[in-house]
């Protein structure tokens, strides 16, 4: 890690850049695939690149105060268009790629975006649909390609523009921003209502990602591979402003496609996965062991036994067994070999919640994922889990600068110098979220142990209250239902009812395999399956077996299947593969009415 820790307040964005490509110059701090071949910018380069685009983005009209909104996926003109928007005096807003032209409207107009940055044809012409209606652009900025547009430019023509535009007048730009201004808006992903601006000033960003980064032991030689949305304060979190504080190394995946055999090409060194990954990484571990040899099996099998059982001693502070060695040897390095995971020495989950069962898994093949708990309002990280302190299900202990509380309702408090300015354009619900001590409410329930880790329950609008008065927190049951490989995704409904239901379904990646063992012949439709006897009866046995390792009150009594798999696209799912409860529960209203329909 760079030496700055000790001023880190003090700094901002531009003036934190400026040191790292000053401190590390020829080093890689960019990596990207073209053509096939992996290429780099140095901290020099990528520096001197943001500063030109900035003068660029000012000789169009971006003035300070504005906002310029990019969409795209992960890429170097995705990070520096962030940058340059700060350099300009002005803020960035990142629009996840699957938005529509109506939410990429309101997030445009509602930030005052007076550039958007696209990153191909595909999201252009969604810009061109609503340009007319924006009325403070001025320019469009074209990642890849050309277009013949009069307001379109291409990304090649910025450094020209760039230089019409005088240094040293973006210097006094530059100059006059301090650590308590705002430096980023980070939109929420609108789960329940429209999206709202989370304010985060450059101190919020710098001084939060940097005591962070401090509790990992970070150094110089990090590689960070980039691939989750750039959107969310995650992402931003550790391969935008992290990575500068670090001066490390990040390589951008070519697509959420390729990213698994991108993770085996870099073998980054700290690795961040949203639940979903890790279970998709957890599944397709598991079709694999299921076609090994019987002698292979009982090998992982023994192996994973003794993994899991360290893995917990390693917890409690004691050292781990002869055997554990033998096991890394035989199996749990070929693991890591095999995931491009042999260098990592963290594996983050966070974002989401993540069941027990899919931590246990890891945790087997010593592979431990160390949680981390935070939201947008708290600049991404709040509390944190290391090899040293963790503890499975937990979300780890917080951060030394922050203050963590739990209200009388349950509801988990943070105060301290991550917590956001406010949202952008909406006093009353930074009322809301902020009260008049500091404190911020995350709309989180759980509970802080004698140890000072935080357990998360669920979020508070999400508790279901049953007919008979019990308070079920349904992400813990989902995570295990979630658990039964056919299976994709599920929700567990029944506030105000007699008992628990659950809307599933099925899992794309492992359907065939599981019509196989039971016999089923393919259907053209997916509905015939929710009619198949002999599936709905597996899936029957299934559930029941997750009933019995849940209290009564918790157990699901009925389910339906739906026809298609939860997506981002069709709006089930937020781009960090997180429920849209509402939403799933207006779009199914029928079918959860169906599942509370008395049986004449």
């Amino acid at each position: 890690m760079l030496d700055y820790l000790n001023i880190l307040d003090q700094l901002t964005v531009p003036e934190l850049l400026k040191k790292t490509a000053e401190t590390r110059i020829h080093n890689d701090a960019l990596c990207f695939k073209k053509n096939g071949t992996w290429e780099s910018l140095s901290w020099k380069e990528y520096y001197e690149l943001t500063k030109i685009v900035a003068r660029a983005f000012c000789q169009l009209g971006f003035r300070e105060g504005e906002g310029v909104s990019i969409i795209g996926f992960n890429c170097v003109q995705w990070v520096v268009s962030d940058l340059a928007a700060i350099f300009g005096g002005g803020f960035p807003v990142g629009i996840y790629t699957t938005s529509s032209s109506d939410q990429c409207f309101f997030l445009a107009q509602h930030s005052g975006s007076s550039i958007i940055v696209v990153e191909d044809q595909e999201q252009l012409d969604k810009i061109k649909k609503i340009e007319k209606k924006l009325t403070q652009l001025k320019a469009i900025i074209l990642m890849n390609g050309e277009d013949s547009a009069s307001n379109v430019y291409s990304w090649e023509d910025l450094p020209a523009l760039g230089r019409q535009f005088p240094e040293e007048d973006l210097q006094k730009r530059i100059d006059a921003q301090k650590p308590d201004d705002l430096a980023t808006l980070v939109y929420t992903s609108g789960t329940t209502a429209r999206p709202k601006g989370v304010m985060l000033s450059h101190k919020n960003l710098i001084y939060n990602t940097g005591k962070t980064i401090d509790q990992f032991y970070t150094d110089t030689n990090e590689t960070i591979l980039s691939y989750l949305p750039l959107s969310h304060v995650a992402e931003q979190e550790i391969s935008i402003i992290g990575s500068i504080i670090v001066g490390g190394c990040v390589w951008f995946a070519e697509s959420m496609e390729k990213m698994p055999d991108n993770l085996k090409e870099v073998r980054p060194t700290l690795f961040l996965g949203v639940p979903r990954v890790w279970e998709k990484i957890q599944e397709k571990m598991i079709q694999a062991g299921a076609s090994s040899g019987g002698l292979r099996k009982k090998l992982v099998t023994w192996a994973k036994n003794v993994g899991l059982k360290n893995g917990y001693r390693f917890q409690k502070g004691l050292s781990k067994t002869f055997s554990y060695h033998i096991a890394d040897r035989l199996v749990f390095k070929k693991v890591r070999k095999a995931l491009g995971l042999d260098r990592c020495r963290y594996q983050l989950t966070g974002a989401a919640p993540i069941s027990k069962e899919t931590l246990e898994f890891f945790l087997s093949l010593g592979l431990p994922l160390y949680e981390v708990f935070g939201m947008s309002e708290c600049a991404g990280t709040a509390t944190f889990s290391t090899p040293q302190r963790s503890k499975i299900g937990s979300a780890g202990v917080r951060l030394p600068h922050v203050e963590l509380d739990v209200a009388k309702d349950g509801e988990i408090l943070i105060r301290g110098a991550n917590v956001f300015l406010g949202y952008f354009k909406d006093e009353k619900a930074t009322n809301g979220a902020l009260d008049n001590k500091g404190w911020l409410h995350t709309g989180d329930v759980g509970h802080i142990d004698e140890e000072g880790f935080l357990f998360i329950t669920d979020r508070k609008k999400d508790i279901i209250i049953t007919a008979g008065g019990e308070n079920i927190a349904p992400q813990m049951i989902e995570g295990k239902i979630n658990q039964i490989q056919i299976l994709g995704h599920s929700v567990v409904v029944g506030d105000k009812k007699k008992f628990l239901a659950a809307l599933v379904t099925l899992n794309p990646e492992t359907l065939d395999e599981h019509l196989k063992k039971l016999g089923i012949e393919p259907k053209g439709d997916v509905n015939e399956y929710a009619k198949d006897s002999t599936l709905v009866k597996y899936i029957e046995e299934e559930i029941e077996r997750v009933n019995k390792s849940l209290a009564r009150v918790q157990t699901v009594k009925k389910f339906t299947i739906l026809a298609k798999p939860f997506d981002v696209a069709t709006g089930e799912l937020t781009p960090t593969m997180k429920l849209k409860r509402k939403f799933i529960l207006m779009k199914f209203a029928k079918e959860v009415e169906e599942l509370y329909k008395i049986q004449s």
